[in-house]
């Protein structure tokens, strides 16, 4: 089975893309590294490498944990399986 993405912990929200050619549609697997845990949806983007994408549905306003960690408010809702960038992403230090 391939790994299409991994996400540090079920907590998170979002995922990383580690493969090349992630397209809209695409059935994907990811794996949550903390729980050992596979989880699988279909992409709703086209997602490059190293970008993110939502593994649950995000409001506009919401927080975004990556690595446990607050990393942003969603400034628009995300459907599980979008693509994460600064086109519905911002920081929330300025």
């Amino acid at each position: 089975m391939t790994i299409h993405f991994v996400v540090h912990d079920e907590g998170d929200s979002v995922g990383v893309v580690v493969v090349e050619g992630l397209s809209a549609s695409n059935r994907i697997n990811g794996w949550i590294m903390d729980q050992d845990k596979m989880i699988e949806f279909d992409a709703k983007s086209d997602i490059p490498i190293g970008h993110k994408l939502a593994i649950k549905p995000i409001k506009s306003g919401d927080t975004i944990i990556k690595y446990g960690v607050d990393i942003g408010k969603a400034v628009a809702d995300i459907a599980a399986g979008e693509h994460l960038h600064v086109h519905n992403v911002k920081t929330k230090r300025w």
